[in-house]
């Protein structure tokens, strides 16, 4: 404890500053609010030098809480724009394609063969060899309705 008590406003800047570089290193946008926090809290230890260090360290854990919540706020706000908007959302890349069904359907679910993987598909009762458009994903399972005969594929 007694390295807390010695604390000035600049370990809070430097701490600040290696938050900020590990958050290089770490991506996750949290040291970087901390790091923010914890520059701040380095400044009003300047402004008001008589803070015991308990209260820095209060300081410092209310302004990390209240930053790490605003920017995450702030992010969703803004999300990042993407030219591949379904990358990591696989079944969303199958909407609006056309499969058939391998097998006859029971009780709305199948299956159908998508590239060499296998999906889950759920609609109405179609028959093996009907061809099928994908209109929805839910999670795993893509729903689909029939492609009529006189629609272009």
């Amino acid at each position: 404890m007694e390295i807390l008590e010695q604390a000035t406003f600049w370990h809070w800047l430097i701490l600040g500053v290696a938050l900020a570089i590990i958050e290089v290193a770490a991506p996750g946008v949290v040291f970087l609010w901390m790091g923010i926090a914890a520059i701040i809290t380095g400044l009003i230890v300047f402004a008001v030098d008589s803070l015991s260090w308990q209260s820095q360290v209060l300081v410092f854990a209310g302004l990390s809480v209240v930053s790490v919540i605003s920017g995450r706020l702030w992010l969703r706000s803004r999300p990042t724009e993407t030219d591949h908007p379904t990358l990591n959302r696989r079944g969303q890349q199958y909407v609006g394609r056309v499969f058939t069904v391998d097998e006859k359907m029971v009780n709305g679910m199948g299956k159908v063969r998508v590239d060499d993987t296998s999906w889950k598909i759920s609609g109405d009762d179609f028959d093996a060899g009907t061809k099928v458009r994908v209109i929805a994903v839910e999670g795993t399972v893509l729903k689909v309705e029939e492609v009529l005969v006189d629609e272009h594929v």
